[in-house]
């Protein structure tokens, strides 16, 4: 048999679309006779005609995949977009690089390891970007004699 007609109705009645009506298979008197918005509604009452469930996209895959990026996961070549300077400012390197730099020299100068005189022309050279890291600037001064090694810990 054809239920369109009562499949529009019941579409129109449950507030979805025709596709997710349902109507039982097994009850065709029933649904032949009902021709009127009433006796669709009766029908509807008595489970015969259903309102299937929502068919949706499942988000369980990319909260997975969310948590795997939290954990610093996926970050490997293949998923990589930008440039390298796109991902990580050269700004951002230098800034990090220069403050390092500076919080080490004023460290030595504090604990007058260092002359006020030699302080200042390291600090140039850092903001000429002579040295790439800290050891860098430290092993600088060490080897030009500015300051000796110490056995204890460097700061």
């Amino acid at each position: 048999m054809n239920y369109t007609p009562q499949k529009k109705i019941a579409a129109k009645i449950l507030g979805v679309g025709v596709n997710r009506v349902w109507i039982d298979p097994d009850v065709e008197e029933d649904l032949s006779l009902a021709l009127t918005r009433e006796d669709v509604r009766k029908l509807i009452d008595d489970h015969i005609i259903r309102k299937k469930p929502m068919v949706g996209i499942s988000r369980g895959r990319a909260r997975l995949i969310t948590i795997q990026k939290k954990r610093g996961q996926r970050r490997g070549h293949g998923s990589r977009k930008g440039k390298k300077g796109a991902r990580q400012p050269g700004k951002d390197l230098w800034i990090a690089k220069i403050r390092s730099q500076r919080r080490y020299l004023r460290g030595l100068r504090e604990n007058k390891l260092i002359t006020p005189t030699n302080y200042r022309q390291l600090y140039a050279k850092a903001k000429g970007n002579a040295y790439r890291s800290v050891a860098h600037l430290r092993n600088t001064i060490y080897e030009s004699g500015i300051v000796k090694k110490s056995k204890g810990k460097r700061r």
